[in-house]
């Protein structure tokens, strides 16, 4: 039975890039270097950036000095030679107003991409060499020679990204040629509701993409980038919205009642306020245990922000009520800390607190497995020993992990299995910004303390040039004959001859001869773990006055004594770590110091920003914004997708929006049986990876 002539035809989208029109075999070769293998690659190839011709200069009005746009035709073209051996690439452009010269200095390649009678957009400053010059920092071919011109006011230019082989021009006609029909391959039917798309303020799938690639205005083109930005957040936000389900509604919790006779006791001993944060936190956690649902929540909060005392008010409410609270550390020296820490803060009260590690021997083991099983130990502190088969509960009810990003997936697992139906609290002392919590920890509530407990000292913060050196060395001397001590961090374990960078196993050997009346240790990541427990609890225990390092000591112990911070190289860490390199002082009443050595001036101004401040949620945000939120928190090996689409630092507000679309079905639809666009194309995003997603 034949089809009805006017029944539309809908183009395959899975249909192989090579049969599209003006493709073939040759070009769909190239194609593939850009990761365009079918006809939905090409559909959602979207412009990298836009040249807006409307705000364009004629060339006329060029003077030196000022950044120009300029829409030309080329007239003339070489490459000249330099008396130095520099070889320039020139042309000669001209519009209706007159001609400028256009030079790229180290260029001559582009001899071979811009010919004669080309149109081109070009875009740099303009300067005064042997008369007006301008020097693009980029160009656009629009049309070669002969073609038709596109308009050249008033119009929006996408640039495509492009490979060797196939120019920025070549792209865009391409998918100019083909948009049409692939256009109609988009589902009528969009795959969120239209009551979603209209609370998000974003324009349905089909008109989106086609204002990415036929743009009205850069407005026009900017509203189509949000919706694509939205639906992959919102996937996102889906597969965090069912696995904070899973952790939270499918297995029971416990209603843990206020009943206060520890809390209170705790209150009035506490020796300070509790800061405004600290007591929101305390509200919104308390809410939660309060709750059948199983907490599942991260506290989030800087150096010194009093994560810890939130925490054992937490632990204190689940003695109340009978059960015993966990606090996990990823390792022995953060978990003796918390042991001695919890037994300060606790001071009288009658509460059990038992510490597990490693360490302990054969007799002390077994004691302490027997106190937790037994519910002799209230609280319980320990490192990965905790989620070990020998160790069982008498009746947990809260688990507490500390840098829960430290554990592997195994473990993690594990740790929510400790308590068949207790809460879980996470705490981290890395400062990320809430694009990046939302993003990464979607299927935790999230708390955060942002405010630091009064008279707390600010650590001094000091950019000094490599040549200061001596005198630095001779500040920390100074510093240690008054009995303080002092991190000296490089950003290398041993020497290397691709880059010229100090290390720190070269140094200490340096350092010795320079100090050679101070006690000196070396601790880095390739140490055995046992030898850098030993290095560490030295240098807590006041037995060495420098510490040589790597960041290894990024996340480390508490030394009050320490006050001074020097790292080399400065420019060569991220300043979220810088942040936390300089979290290892100002912990003591002593004034201490951070000094940031650079070997040049292009991280200047980044390392300003960080010298600037001690707040760490807005390093954080400068961090990301200067690296990108991929190179931040290893974020590209955390297993989930990078975005295409979506950008980390001005689509916060979107990103919430999607968060709560994305809990509000869940929370209705946990397996999304009433959602089958929604399902298909999680499965068709995430694949396999949709189903693991909750381990980790």
């Amino acid at each position: 039975m034949s089809r009805a002539p006017d029944t539309p035809t809908y183009p395959d989208l899975e249909k192989p890039v090579q049969f599209l029109k003006g493709v073939g075999p040759k070009r769909a070769d190239l194609l593939k270097k850009l990761g365009l293998l079918t006809a939905r690659d090409v559909l959602y190839h979207v412009p990298h950036r836009y040249e807006d011709a409307s705000t364009l200069q004629k060339i006329a009005s060029l003077e030196p000095g000022m950044e120009a746009s300029v829409v030309g035709r080329v007239v003339s073209k070489g490459v000249l030679p330099t008396r130095r051996g520099l070889r320039i690439f020139q042309a000669v452009v001209r519009d209706d107003t007159g001609l400028v010269e256009c030079s790229w200095p180290g260029q001559p390649y582009l001899d071979r991409v811009i010919a004669k009678g080309d149109l081109l957009i070009l875009r740099g400053p303009v300067k005064f060499f042997h008369g007006r010059q301008l020097q693009p920092r980029e160009f656009v071919t629009l049309a070669r020679e002969g073609e038709a011109a596109e308009e050249e006011g008033g119009t929006i230019f996408p640039v495509y990204p492009a490979t060797e082989g196939l120019t920025h021009r070549q792209v865009r006609n391409l998918i100019a040629e083909n948009l049409d029909d692939l256009l109609r391959g988009v589902p009528a039917e969009d795959v969120l509701e239209p009551e979603m798309i209209e609370r998000a303020g974003v324009p349905p799938l089909a008109r989106a993409i086609e204002a990415m690639h036929r743009p009205q205005s850069l407005v026009d083109a900017e509203n189509g980038r949000r919706r694509l930005a939205f639906e992959e957040m919102f996937f996102l936000q889906i597969l965090h919205a069912q696995s904070r389900h899973r952790a939270t509604v499918e297995r029971p919790g416990i209603a843990f009642e206020r009943k206060d006779f520890l809390v209170r006791k705790l209150f009035k001993a506490l020796p300070f306020e509790l800061t405004g944060a600290q007591t929101r936190v305390l509200r919104e956690i308390g809410a939660d245990m309060a709750s059948t649902r199983r907490m599942n929540r991260m506290l989030q909060g800087d150096v010194g922000s009093g994560k810890t005392v939130v925490a054992l008010f937490a632990m204190l409410r689940a003695l109340e009520n009978g059960y015993q609270a966990a606090l996990m550390a990823p390792t022995e020296i953060l978990a003796e800390q918390h042991a001695r820490t919890l037994l300060k803060l606790l001071g009288d009260l009658p509460v059990g607190v038992t510490l597990l590690t490693g360490r302990l021997g054969a007799r002390q083991w077994r004691e302490a497995v027997y106190r937790i099983a037994s519910g002799g130990a209230g609280i319980a502190v320990g490192t990965h020993a905790l989620i070990q088969d020998a160790v069982q509960f008498d009746r947990l009810g809260l688990v507490v992990v500390d840098e829960q990003h430290r554990f592997g997936v195994k473990q993690r697992m594990a740790l929510s299995d400790m308590g068949k139906d207790a809460d879980v609290l996470v705490m981290s002392a890395t400062p990320i910004p809430r694009s990046l919590a939302l993003t990464f920890y979607g299927d935790l509530d999230v708390s955060v303390l942002d405010e630091r407990p009064p008279g707390r000292q600010p650590v001094r913060t000091a950019l000094r040039d490599q040549s200061a050196l001596p005198k630095v060395l001779a500040f920390v001397r100074e510093q240690v004959q008054r009995g303080r001590q002092a991190y000296l961090v490089y950003p290398l374990v041993e020497e290397s001859e691709k880059v010229e960078l100090k290390s720190a196993t070269e140094e200490y050997e340096r350092l010795r001869e320079v100090f050679p009346d101070l006690r000196l240790a070396l601790i880095h990541g390739q140490m055995p773990g046992d030898e850098k427990d030993r290095v560490m609890r030295a240098f807590s225990a006041g037995e060495t006055d420098v510490l040589v390092s790597t960041t290894v000591i990024e996340v480390g112990i508490d030394v009050p004594n320490a006050t001074v911070m020097l790292i080399e190289h400065a420019e060569r860490f991220g300043l979220s770590q810088l942040h936390q390199l300089r979290g290892r002082v100002g912990r003591g009443s002593d004034e201490s110091y951070c000094i940031l050595l650079t070997s040049g001036p292009e991280a200047a101004e980044r390392l300003r920003i960080f010298a600037a401040t001690e707040d760490g949620f807005k390093i954080a945000e400068a961090d990301m914004r200067l690296r990108g939120y991929g190179d931040l928190f290893g974020a590209r090996q955390s297993g989930l997708p990078t975005f295409r689409f979506a950008d980390l630092e001005k689509d916060v507000e979107l990103l919430r929006i999607a968060q709560g679309e994305a809990r509000r079905i869940v929370e209705l639809d946990p397996d999304l049986a009433r959602h089958d666009r929604i399902r298909t194309a999680l499965e068709a995003r995430f694949g396999e990876r949709a189903r693991l997603f909750h381990v980790g």
